[in-house]
């Protein structure tokens, strides 16, 4: 069974850094597309970054470039987005998800597979 476990959320300040895990379970993470979303209350789930393989990431939003970083530690089967410079506009709920897709992708729709998300909240 596909599983996906993500923690590292929590409350900063702005400016403040944290740190999400996403542990998989059930799969190699070398045959599957892991991405992270975000969902802001009474917003769509929004794609932040997604990897392939040993690939280099990908970033959607303009906003979260140069100040996220998703990495993958497969010995571990798990992934990470690390999170700099936050603002209170990155408060969400952070969800990673999985597929075996050709290629990233940011649209929720392609993915059959996510975790239960953490809770990210940022303060001015």
């Amino acid at each position: 069974e596909v599983q996906l476990v993500e923690s590292g959320g929590g409350s900063v300040q702005a400016g403040g850094s944290l740190r999400l895990s996403c542990v998989a379970s059930g799969f190699s993470l070398d045959s599957y597309v892991i991405a992270w979303f975000r969902q802001a209350p009474g917003k769509e789930h929004e794609g932040v970054s997604c990897i392939r393989s040993n690939d280099d990431p990908t970033y959607w939003p303009d906003s979260v470039k140069g100040r996220f970083t998703m990495s993958i530690d497969n010995a571990k089967n798990t992934v990470y987005l690390q999170m700099d410079s936050l603002k209170p506009e990155d408060t969400a709920v952070y969800f990673c998800a999985a597929d075996q897709l050709t290629y990233c992708n940011d649209m929720e729709i392609y993915y059959d597979h996510w975790g239960q998300g953490t809770q990210v909240t940022v303060s001015s």
